[in-house]
């Protein structure tokens, strides 16, 4: 789960890698969560076992897309362990981002009629859904750096490259 795989890739592997071997975090961002990425692979083999009648080229296509997003989220959850030096806090938008999912990024937002009155209130869920998505992401990364500084980090506030 989430607190095992945060010990292991950001509380293990990160101060190994500590101080950056060109003197820039950024470094970090890309090493560590390719480790991450690929300690998920093994779900390719899982998934065969348990969906046999899949062609090979489908599951290496899943396998992929969940190396590729579980990369992107080592590289985020790494950059907040440096920025704040907080496992705790690691390990809780680590259980949040499990329980939460990726984000539906394409088509309507379906409920069961019953409970929002066809398909025009559907529609209207839909806007306000992407509207909210979208609004959500731009101001996480307008925020990303006011909300992730912290004395307690372990590199200095300028070591991604960017002044205080």
């Amino acid at each position: 789960g989430p607190i095992t795989e945060e010990l292991l890739f950001r509380s293990a592997a990160v101060p190994l890698l500590l101080p950056p071997p060109s003197g820039s975090a950024t470094t970090l961002l890309f090493i560590v969560p390719v480790i991450f990425g690929l300690s998920h692979v093994h779900h390719y083999y899982e998934f065969t076992l348990t969906n046999p009648r899949v062609p090979a080229t489908a599951a290496l296509v899943r396998s992929a897309f969940q190396f590729g997003y579980t990369t992107l989220f080592g590289a985020y959850a790494t950059f907040l362990y440096l920025r704040t030096g907080s496992l705790v806090g690691v390990c809780a938008v680590h259980t949040f981002c499990n329980s939460m999912g990726l984000p539906q990024v394409w088509g309507r937002v379906e409920f069961p009629d019953e409970y929002l009155g066809g398909k025009k209130r559907s529609i209207l869920w839909s806007v306000v859904y992407y509207i909210l998505l979208v609004t959500g992401a731009v101001l996480w990364w307008k925020n990303l750096w006011v909300l992730s500084e912290n004395e307690t980090g372990l590199v200095a506030k300028d070591a991604f490259g960017r002044r205080a």
